[in-house]
């Protein structure tokens, strides 16, 4: 049993993706105040190479890992491990990182993304949606031109669809995107009416408000389409979400999985893509 794949550029991509945010213990885990340092503490450096094994093992040939995130509680452990994974136990598994530019500096965290093996390269949502929202898809042009200037997949992340509608007004070139995408009928989902007509809600608790549009717009764009928070963070059980993203024209998954869940998650997904792709969806694959 191995992963379906697909291709971003020239480079082949399981269609389930490792996420990174457990490792660094940005579990969005609501009000659980100890679930962040739970999470450091479980995610040893053993622990993340044997779960990084037990992906190739599945056909997950990919994760998706931060550059010296922000938000991680205490030392982000992504670059240290997976030079280690590499060069101590022969790991393969492919890197698509995380990157944080600054209006001063829109390339230093792309480079060390660069001099440490990365595959490919996108900017963190939370800046895609800052800076969109504020007029500057300029600032990612820019980053996209340089990512792809030194041979990577180039992305840009987001929760608000209104960056990929700008970036495509504009005509930027990414590769791929990387948008929320998951149903809302889910309890802790905030209810629609409650819902900001732009951001996110309040809390910790969604990440796609208007799933709808998201899918309807995404029809048009020919661009690969990473999904992600495609789980709602654990509220929604793979066997729906995977479902759920696959359906609706997501051509990848990225997904943070504990080691005890990758075996599972890879047989779902298989599946799952399997009977897509026999039936067909509206959005052709990437």
């Amino acid at each position: 049993m191995n992963v379906p794949t697909g291709k971003i550029g020239q480079i082949e991509i399981s269609r389930l993706i490792c996420g990174g945010n457990l490792i660094i213990g940005s579990a969005h885990d609501r009000d659980l105040l100890y679930v962040a340092s739970l999470m450091r503490h479980y995610f040893t450096d053993r622990r993340i190479i044997e779960t990084w094994q037990l992906c190739e093992e599945c056909g997950v040939n990919t994760m998706i890992g931060p550059v010296n995130s922000p938000y991680a509680v205490g030392e982000d452990p992504t670059i240290r491990v997976y030079n280690r994974y590499r060069e101590e136990w022969g790991g393969q598994i492919q890197w698509i990182a995380q990157t944080y530019p600054k209006t001063y500096d829109l390339t230093g965290s792309i480079q060390t993304a660069i001099d440490n093996g990365a595959v490919g390269a996108f900017v963190h949502g939370g800046i895609c949606d800052h800076w969109v929202s504020n007029g500057r898809a300029d600032l990612l042009a820019k980053v996209i031109e340089f990512i792809k200037k030194n041979g990577l997949i180039a992305g840009c992340a987001c929760h608000s669809l209104e960056v990929p509608m700008a970036l495509e007004r504009a005509g930027v070139d990414v590769d791929f995107y990387m948008k929320t995408l998951h149903s809302d009928d889910y309890w802790s989902a905030t209810p629609k009416a409650e819902r900001p007509k732009r951001g996110l809600p309040r809390g910790d608790g969604m990440w796609c408000t208007r799933p709808e549009e998201t899918i309807e717009f995404m029809k048009t764009v020919k661009k690969a389409w990473i999904a992600f928070k495609v789980l709602a963070a654990g509220a929604i059980h793979p066997r729906e979400g995977f479902r759920f993203a696959f359906e609706n024209g997501a051509d990848f998954a990225n997904v943070g999985m504990f080691d005890f869940q990758v075996r599972e998650d890879a047989i779902l997904a298989h599946d799952i893509i399997t009977d897509i792709g026999r039936k067909g969806r509206a959005r052709p694959w990437a």
